[in-house]
């Protein structure tokens, strides 16, 4: 289904609109082996140096378009129907994205012939057994040396395990840990970072509280910083990719172009956890801090991917308007609470 145009080029300056075209020239590239012998080994072989090329090709794709909605936000007003649009474009383009390289991941590991020997039991990029406890410390160790190299301090962590099924053991499922680790490198960094800029005069740092629970549905990790909070109206705006709380980045390499400051932590990684039909969810305490809980699945028979369907019913989302509110509520806009709507 054509999307309707979301970056004008007239104000793209960053690679926007180039990425049609490398998309329409990888479809190709692959389209190509669609008649050939699977069972050659030199057609597999070549099939699968493509299949790298492709995605080495689009690895920019995420700080290119974040890029490029900063520039849409600065050259035009954004009114609440371009955000929706916006919010629901991207999600639907970054989940399709996750899949893609999802699939193109798992096969290069599974027929490139090697091995990888940190990971032996690996099935391409599946753990058959995530130790869940070791990819939180893994990006946790990740996230402090950022945080250490930033503000020259970081919080500690402290981990608990509730393993319902076996009370004495560590909390094994079969998952993709690139994409855990993803999830939960994103919260600790702004964890790190709320809890550090909270308590710049503290001689100590409170710490990051990470609980991992497993039950007979759900896997369940919550992280919880005293990081200061945010107010409720604000909860939905960290997971729009109109919206960031960090200082705009600028890019000197789109190819190593770092993350903080686009606002993509939040719902990139959230689409990460819905991928296998789970979630990712914020609650705050303003003043005080706030917990992260993202919902896994405990069965690998359930996790099954999550993906966006193209018909016409999505064309017409980009047609329809929001409607006006029918509950009479002050603004949303601290600065306006003063001006009530009122009726009879």
């Amino acid at each position: 289904v054509p999307y309707p145009s979301l970056l004008p080029c007239c104000v793209c300056s960053t690679g926007v609109c180039f990425c049609p075209s490398r998309y329409a020239q990888s479809l190709m590239e692959i389209v190509d082996f669609l008649e050939k012998d699977p069972e050659d080994k030199n057609v597999l072989r070549k099939f699968t140096e493509t299949l790298i090329n492709v995605r080495n090709r689009h690895n920019n794709v995420v700080p290119t378009m974040a890029q490029g909605v900063i520039e849409y936000k600065e050259a035009f007003d954004v009114d609440p129907v371009t955000n929706q649009n916006v919010q629901y474009f991207l999600d639907r383009f970054y989940t399709s994205r996750i899949s893609t390289r999802m699939l193109m991941n798992q096969h290069s590991l599974i027929f490139d012939g090697s091995t990888n020997p940190a990971h032996p039991k690996h099935i391409g990029s599946i753990d058959p057994s995530c130790d869940v406890v070791e990819v939180i410390k893994d990006a946790y160790e990740s996230a402090k040396m950022l945080c250490d190299q930033y503000y020259l301090t970081s919080p500690e962590v402290e981990i608990q395990q509730v393993n319902s099924k076996e009370p004495s053991q560590p909390i094994h499922i079969v998952y993709v840990p690139s994409h855990l680790y993803h999830i939960l490198f994103e919260l600790f960094k702004n964890a790190m970072r709320a809890t550090v800029e909270t308590h710049e005069s503290s001689l100590t740092l409170p710490p990051i509280k990470v609980r991992v629970s497993l039950g007979s549905e759900d896997l369940t990790i919550k992280m919880s910083d005293r990081g200061g909070g945010v107010p409720l109206r604000k909860i939905e705006q960290l997971f729009s990719y109109m919206y960031t709380t960090a200082p705009s980045p600028v890019i000197e390499n789109a190819r190593n172009a770092p993350l903080a400051g686009f606002g993509y932590g939040l719902p990139i990684s959230r689409l990460y956890a819905r991928y296998f039909q789970g979630d990712l969810q914020l609650y705050s305490m303003e003043s005080y801090g706030t917990s992260a809980v993202i919902y896994m699945k405990a069965l690998s028979s359930e996790s099954v991917e999550r993906l966006p369907v193209f018909n016409k019913s999505a064309l017409r989302h980009y047609q329809t308007s929001i409607e006006a509110d029918d509950w009479s509520i002050p603004s949303r806009d601290p600065k306006k609470l003063g001006k009530y709507e009122f009726s009879v």
